[in-house]
């Protein structure tokens, strides 16, 4: 098994894992957003962002890697702007966040360019 693959199953846990607590809304999630001023109303619809993305690198796995790779970049995108966010917000402390989930997307998206060639 390569660490690409586990990279990958651990992205896709840890987007649903993270959507759960933005759907519901976790008070940890509330104060982060409110911290690097993303309004609480919009969580939703990050959570089904996350959401998709799972999906999508699900669906690379099981039925073609392309999908696979369209979702590793739709997630890699979506956490460079969360990084973003918190660099612009001065938000170092908590940083390490949003770049774990953007380091196992890159990782996703390289595992599934592997398995397109």
């Amino acid at each position: 098994m390569s660490v690409l693959f586990i990279a990958t199953v651990v992205c896709i846990v840890a987007n649903v894992a993270v959507a759960i607590t933005d759907y519901l809304p976790a008070n940890f999630a509330l104060q982060n957003s409110a911290e690097v001023h993303v309004p609480a109303g919009a969580l939703p619809y990050l959570a089904t962002t996350k959401l998709a993305g799972a999906a999508g690198l699900i669906g690379g796995l099981i039925l073609t890697p392309w999908l696979g790779v369209a979702a590793g970049v739709g997630l890699s995108l979506f956490f460079i702007g969360a990084v973003a966010f918190h660099v612009r917000a001065r938000a170092f402390h908590n940083i390490a966040f949003p770049g774990f989930y953007l380091l196992v997307a890159i990782a996703s998206l390289g595992y599934m360019v592997h398995l397109a060639h």
